[in-house]
């Protein structure tokens, strides 16, 4: 689900079984990213569906990228995966107003 980022930090902030997922590579992780989250990469294919497989299906995911691509796509194979509640940051972290966490 595509939420702009209002909505997508009001849902988060009032959600206690929230995830913060970034699907960025690690280099673009490690020039910043949105406190708290995690990171794994899209790109890395089959090793990406691996370590979605690991989380907890019961959580509800927040996802972002760079621009909102990558993350809309994540947030389909998810779904796909049987993940019930992952949703999309509209713009990425490039329209992101919020504090990032710069390592």
């Amino acid at each position: 689900m595509n939420l702009t980022q209002e909505d997508w930090v009001s849902q988060f902030e009032a959600d206690e079984n929230a995830v913060i997922l970034d699907v960025r590579t690690e280099d673009e992780f490690n020039e910043g990213f949105i406190a708290n989250a995690i990171n794994i990469d899209i790109h890395r294919g089959q090793d990406f569906v691996n370590e979605i497989e690991t989380l907890d299906k019961s959580k509800n995911y927040y996802v972002y990228c760079r621009s909102g691509m990558r993350s809309a796509k994540a947030c389909e194979i998810m779904n796909q995966l049987g993940f019930e509640n992952a949703y999309n940051l509209i713009g990425g972290i490039t329209e992101w107003d919020g504090e990032v966490i710069e390592p």
